[in-house]
């Protein structure tokens, strides 16, 4: 009897302690006249950063339809990444966001904006409109 009581807790306590609550890193695109700046170089890190690091799967989402200029908002999930990967995300996003913002070829291109502390939660995406999975589209 104890035995299977002892299986039985294990078991749900696997199951139990195995859902995470999803956390999201954001990344906004703003316009300033001419529409946002492009998505490329944070898709280009994230690539790379996945392949360096052995990831499987990083989940990137993006929420489309936030101003009349195609501003729009990445999300990164960072669940499955340990603390020194998530902390070398980090560093790396707003490297590569701050170079892409201070070497703008026109001035009238959008801004990115990033905020490590401002963490999205899976509840706070629940409910939003446009959100899907980004996919590169073969067009662009």
């Amino acid at each position: 009897m104890k035995k299977v009581l002892l299986a039985a807790t294990l078991f749900c306590s696997a199951f139990l302690f195995s859902q995470k609550n999803q956390n999201y890193l954001k990344i906004g695109y703003t316009s300033v006249c001419c529409g946002p700046a492009s998505e490329k170089p944070v898709i280009i890190y994230l690539k790379e950063f996945k392949r360096k690091n052995q990831i499987k799967s990083l989940e990137i989402l993006i929420q489309r339809g936030l101003g009349r200029e195609g501003e729009f908002e990445l999300y990164v999930g960072t669940d499955f990444l340990t603390i020194n990967q998530n902390k070398r995300l980090v560093r790396g996003l707003t490297a590569v966001i701050s170079n892409q913002n201070n070497n703008k070829k026109q001035e009238n291109i959008g801004t990115v904006f990033f905020d490590p502390t401002d963490i999205a939660h899976q509840q706070d995406l629940t409910n939003a409109k446009n959100l899907t999975i980004y996919k590169k589209n073969k067009g662009k």
